[in-house]
């Protein structure tokens, strides 16, 4: 958390007109709690072992298993999404995964009379979305800048900028000319009350 409070007052807007800076200071104080809120929950994702970057925004997500299996870039927001740790999960850097996300790192063999556990890691690149309610089966790997389609289900692996649609899931390219720089997490209210309403290309 004194990371996070550390780079916010780094990355301070400072307002230059008194009308501005008025209006800035009211909404920072409106939103001290749930800024508060915000960054202990990630605090608490750290007291239970997972690696959890800067500024990273957790909704009710609900984990399954151990923690110490999770790595959360910087910058990545998680809804109320729903993570199986069987198996490790990495997610990137300013990353968005929806609501209603699952993600699965564990099945059962099918060639095993027994159903044995069939365990597999989930990686998720860099500026990639995982939209509502879509299913990230194990061993799937989200490249970066990849978008998965709301409802999607899906258990290949998807290209650096490519979208998954559907359920059973089909892939297209992104028309992508430049490099991504945005920050979904930095429009949050909570974190915009400091850093100004620009903050998308920051460091």
């Amino acid at each position: 958390m004194l990371n996070d409070v550390r780079y916010l007052w780094r990355k301070l807007e400072k307002p230059t007109s008194p009308r501005r800076w008025i209006k800035v200071w009211v909404k920072r104080c409106y939103h001290i709690v749930n800024l508060y809120r915000l960054l202990m929950r990630s605090t608490l994702f750290l007291w239970r072992g997972a690696s959890v970057g800067r500024l990273v925004v957790l909704g009710r997500a609900r984990i399954e298993e151990r923690a110490t299996l999770l790595s959360i870039g910087e910058e990545a927001s998680l809804g109320r999404c729903k993570i199986a740790l069987y198996d490790r999960v990495t997610i990137g850097r300013r990353v968005v995964v929806s609501d209603g996300v699952v993600l699965l790192t564990a099945t059962h063999s099918l060639n095993d009379p027994d159903r044995s556990d069939k365990k597999a890691s989930i990686v998720i690149g860099d500026y990639a979305w995982v939209a509502t309610n879509a299913m990230v089966l194990p061993g799937v790997i989200i490249g970066r800048g990849a978008v998965v389609g709301a409802g999607a289900a899906f258990r290949r692996n998807v290209p650096d900028y490519a979208i998954v649609t559907g359920n059973p899931a089909t892939t297209r390219p992104i028309q992508q000319n430049a490099e991504l720089q945005y920050s979904s997490v930095l429009l949050n209210a909570p974190l915009e009350a400091w850093v100004g309403p620009d903050p998308c290309v920051l460091p």
